[in-house]
């Protein structure tokens, strides 16, 4: 009764969706994601793309497709203020968010990551990333750490990831995301609807993939960007000269591990230790000066992810989409 009842609001709710898709300079990802779109089960989705001042060809590519364009200046930009002013033109109760490097894998991707909805307590919905064939190995082991292969209905921490996720309109309307943050301002939505009472979800089976090709510098700087926001949001907690050594000697060990059982060692050991090393040298410096890091919020960030041997992953019936290359 209980799963009919969810496939029957379900439906109810594929009818009234907006995507949200914040850009930059995406011309090489932008198409996909909007193709990936179009081959939706959901249909009729309203597409909002908040663009902040590309100067290549995303915004002509968006074009081709039933998309509305809205411009926020660079000097204006914050993820939270870009998220804000998109959901304020929309016109659905729930609102899809994707970034624009991202595109989906299977064609329910968006019937999956309404379906919660259902149950008007949930806030958030998220789902699983994950790399394509060009992603460094040490990122791979982040997406796999961060979103496994198993879904969790009720979650009661507020991880999330707005690179591919969903919200309750009307709590938004409670809740405007938080626009004087650097990043992070999925996390600090997130906690403020638990505190709320409302719940969170995550569902593995809205998979999209995330195409990540940062430079060193650029994988530096995500990761002190949101370091910063994190202090800001928990300032009690810290990141000393200790954890940054023992994390990074902690991951690149397991992610060269895991790059030998892949046969991929000799190709990827420069890289393992490039990502590691930016990503917690970033950390550190958006750390300095706070308190004790929570051991969930510890674990969920940083910690190599212990693949559960026990749990077998289910393989889907749903073909994949095929995107022309």
């Amino acid at each position: 009764m209980k799963a009919q009842l969810i496939g029957e609001l379900g439906k109810q709710d594929q009818l009234n969706c907006s995507i949200i898709i914040r850009s930059y300079n995406e011309e090489h990802h932008i198409g996909r994601l909007l193709a990936g779109i179009m081959q939706q089960t959901v249909k009729d989705i309203e597409i909002i793309l908040v663009d902040s001042g590309s100067t290549d060809a995303t915004t002509a590519i968006a074009s081709r497709y039933p998309v509305t364009v809205l411009h926020i200046s660079p000097e204006d930009f914050t993820f939270g203020r870009s998220l804000n002013l998109g959901i304020s033109q929309a016109n659905s109760d729930h609102i899809i968010i994707a970034s624009a490097h991202v595109y989906p894998v299977f064609p329910d991707w968006i019937e999956k990551l309404l379906e919660p909805f259902y149950n008007p307590k949930v806030a958030l919905v998220y789902g699983k990333q994950r790399g394509n064939e060009k992603t460094k190995i040490s990122e791979n082991q982040v997406f796999t750490q961060w979103f496994p292969d198993h879904s969790q209905p009720e979650q009661t921490h507020p991880f999330c990831n707005n690179a591919n996720a969903a919200i309750n309109r009307k709590v938004w309307e409670e809740q405007p995301y938080d626009e004087s943050l650097t990043g992070l301002e999925d996390l600090a939505w997130a906690r403020g609807v638990l505190d709320k009472g409302y719940s969170i979800s995550y569902i593995a089976e809205a998979e999209v993939i995330h195409v990540h090709n940062e430079t060193p510098k650029e994988v530096l700087n995500r990761y002190r960007r949101e370091a910063m926001a994190f202090k800001r949001l928990y300032p009690e907690e810290s990141f000393s000269l200790f954890d940054f050594t023992y994390l990074t000697i902690s991951n690149i060990a397991n992610d060269l591990i895991q790059a030998a059982k892949c046969n991929v060692l000799t190709t990827n050991i420069s890289s393992i230790f490039l990502f590691r090393l930016m990503q917690f040298w970033g950390t550190y410096k958006g750390y300095q000066h706070s308190g004790p890091i929570t051991w969930q919020l510890r674990r969920t960030f940083y910690y190599p992810h212990v693949n559960d041997k026990h749990t077998p992953i289910q393989k889907r019936s749903v073909k994949p989409i095929h995107y022309n290359e």
